[in-house]
């Protein structure tokens, strides 16, 4: 009899998880299918709806037959991908929080498209197919190797994935600035519009689809089988099988890339509420999550062209800002399996003491400081500047250098002591979120708030930057700060910042341009009297770890050690991260959020050998602002006459770095 009863009982279980999800499903694309026909009636007449499959050919005609239905049906296509290829990933790689935007798919894609437009459009004649799927299988590659050595662990993939994203995206974004005429369209497609001008896109896309999907099909049991201990010694050969079922979901997400755009977390969306409506096995979810993403994706595109009275906006942008609370939801409900926090990386190899250190990096400064400030290339090529010309130059060069220096120790000094603080090595105020969070209340600011001056401006940037941080070190706190925890609610800042440039640019806002430019890490608009202002605040800046110093090294060995002599904890924390509130928020506002400097500089003061708090925290500010001198001066001088913003380098150098200390390890 117990057996019997448990035996229902799981029958019971399984009726009412299918029942979940196809109650979901259901109810969303129920929704959509009746918003769909809202929308067509306001095109054409109920009564005359044959006369659209007879060919009816008046303009309103038209737009529901080759406009708004094709585009309904693309949203099911590529919503109902992305959800499988979601699954697809999660499964391959053991991570519930894998899709094609967390693991860099996408910003490939991005890279790949932009490249070619711009030195092959010949490979465009077939559309963008082959480009979109060569730079997501790149980086999806990328992402393989070195995630391999760790046994693809959910934490080495989502920081190797979020890595490759930062990387690529800010190439990317070097290549839209430096051909904006060209790739200025770019934008739209990138924010995820689903606008159609005939069934010639979707009837492409189906069949393509549909190929990759068979072959998901086909994979499906070995694919389960990878799931068990010892699955090659039953005869699956995982590494085929991960490598073929990689190649597959990265080719759903590069199909509907080409097609819609990117439309980041409807992936991770679809699989979590999938999951969360009682979509267990495999074979369930990859049935569930796409019909769910489906659904999300065109119900969301049919309910802003309801809603939106005429103004189009894309429906990825939409989808982002309900799945970004979703994916906070999940970290809260669901903790990523190695919850444990990264190690403060002890010193490595190159360890030459405090002393020489400072020494070492102050040397290091003023030779930047200097090379920045004569070396260059001119109408003529490359020159040292001396007499004249320097001082001529100088009044355009010091004050973007002192304002790269300044921030760059800023933010080194904040990612130093969130490190600590959280006891976290990949804690930084560029991957957390907060620069990001704190870069959108300042394009708000800018936007709307115009009559703000360079005091009030700073004074909101501090305290959006301490409400964020706060926010995320509460929604981090459950997981003990779990690096994967962290960086994924940074990347849905991130991502919430991206969909609020993507709505500007929708909009046509003529100050994008300059937006832009800030949000990338730059610094020459920085004119003589904010140089000395950011000089000002530096200086001060310096001050405020002084009185923190007995807190700031016993946070790094826990609370409990912190509590048994005699540290107040919450006050502590507090005085922190009020710290890193004001140097991440005034560094945000001269330089954007855009860099890796507070999280590489850290790292490489630590390599130098400085071992006690203060140490750390005074070399890793020499580090950031030798780093930030070098990359303005690089982005002033690789591309001349063309500007790359000095957070676009840093960005560059911080991610090479990261994956060579993946790879070592």
């Amino acid at each position: 009899m117990p057996e019997a009863r448990l035996a229902a009982s799981g029958r019971d279980s399984v009726i009412g998880g299918i029942s979940g999800w196809i109650m979901v499903g259901a109810i969303l694309l129920g929704l959509a299918a009746a918003l769909f026909l809202l929308n067509l009636s306001r095109l054409v007449p109920p009564a005359a709806w044959p006369a659209l499959l007879a060919g009816a050919d008046d303009l309103r005609a038209i737009m529901a037959r080759d406009g708004l239905a094709p585009r309904f049906c693309a949203g099911l296509l590529g919503g109902g991908a992305l959800g499988l290829a979601s699954v697809v990933l999660q499964q391959v790689l053991r991570n519930p929080l894998a899709e094609p935007g967390t693991l860099g798919i996408f910003a490939g894609a991005k890279c790949a498209i932009a490249a070619s437009i711009i030195w092959a459009p010949g490979l465009l004649s077939l559309g963008w197919d082959l480009p979109a799927l060569a730079g997501g299988l790149g980086v999806a590659v990328f992402v393989l190797l070195f995630s391999a050595r760790s046994g693809f662990a959910p934490a080495t993939v989502t920081l190797v994935g979020l890595i490759a994203s930062l990387v690529f995206g800010a190439f990317g974004t070097m290549l839209v600035l430096t051909h904006f005429d060209t790739l200025g369209d770019l934008y739209i497609w990138e924010a995820g519009s689903l606008i159609q001008n005939g069934w010639g896109s979707v009837l492409a896309l189906g069949p393509k689809l549909g190929l990759v999907s068979l072959a998901i099909v086909l994979l499906m049991r070995p694919l389960s089988a990878m799931q068990i201990e010892g699955a090659e010694r039953l005869g699956v050969r995982t590494s085929l099988v991960r490598g073929a079922t990689m190649l597959a979901a990265v080719g759903l997400s590069a199909l509907v890339a080409s097609t819609v755009g990117l439309i980041s977390f409807l992936g991770l969306a679809g699989a979590a509420i999938a999951r969360g409506a009682g979509a267990r096995r495999l074979s369930t979810r990859l049935i569930a999550a796409p019909l769910i993403a489906a659904g999300l994706l065109v119900l969301t595109d049919q309910a802003l062209l309801a809603l939106a009275g005429g103004i189009e906006i894309p429906a990825g942008i939409t989808v982002m800002l309900v799945s970004v609370p979703l994916l906070l939801w999940m970290l809260q409900r669901t903790p990523v399996a190695s919850s444990a926090p990264a190690a403060m990386s002890a010193p490595m190899r190159l360890q030459v003491g405090t002393a020489p250190a400072f020494i070492g990096l102050g040397s290091a400064l003023i030779a930047s400081f200097a090379l920045a400030t004569t070396l260059g290339p001119g109408p003529d090529g490359w020159q040292l500047a001396h007499g004249r010309l320097l001082a001529e130059l100088s009044i355009w060069r010091l004050p973007r250098i002192t304002a790269a220096c300044c921030a760059g120790a800023m933010l080194a000094m904040a990612g130093s002591l969130l490190q600590r603080l959280t006891r976290n090595a990949m804690a930084s105020p560029e991957l957390l979120g907060i620069s990001s969070g704190t870069a959108l209340m300042l394009l708000v600011a800018t936007l709307f708030l115009p009559g703000l001056d360079r005091s009030g401006t700073a004074a909101l940037s501090c305290l959006a930057c301490l409400a964020i941080l706060g926010c995320v070190l509460r929604l981090s706190r459950r997981s003990a700060f779990a690096p994967d925890h962290l960086l994924l609610i940074g990347a849905g800042l991130g991502a919430l910042l991206a969909s609020l440039l993507s709505i500007l640019l929708v909009i046509g806002d003529p100050r994008i341009l300059r937006v832009i430019g800030w949000l990338s890490g730059s610094t020459y608009s920085v004119d003589a009297a904010e140089a000395r202002a950011i000089v000002l605040a530096t200086a001060l800046a310096l001050l405020l770890p002084l009185p923190l110093v007995r807190w700031i090294g016993l946070m790094s060995l826990g609370e409990p050690v912190g509590r048994s002599l005699g540290m107040p904890i919450a006050g502590a924390r507090l005085a922190i991260v009020l710290v890193v509130a004001v140097l991440t928020g005034i560094a945000t506002l001269f330089v954007g959020p855009l860099s890796f400097v507070g999280l590489m500089a850290p790292h490489l003061a630590r390599r130098l050998g400085t071992r006690t708090a203060l140490a750390e925290i005074y070399g890793s500010a020499l580090v950031g602002a030798v780093l930030m001198v070098l990359a303005d001066w690089a982005g002033r001088t690789i591309a001349f006459p063309w500007q790359i913003p000095a957070g676009l380098i840093a960005t560059a150098l911080g991610g090479a770095y990261f994956v060579m200390t993946a790879w070592k390890r």
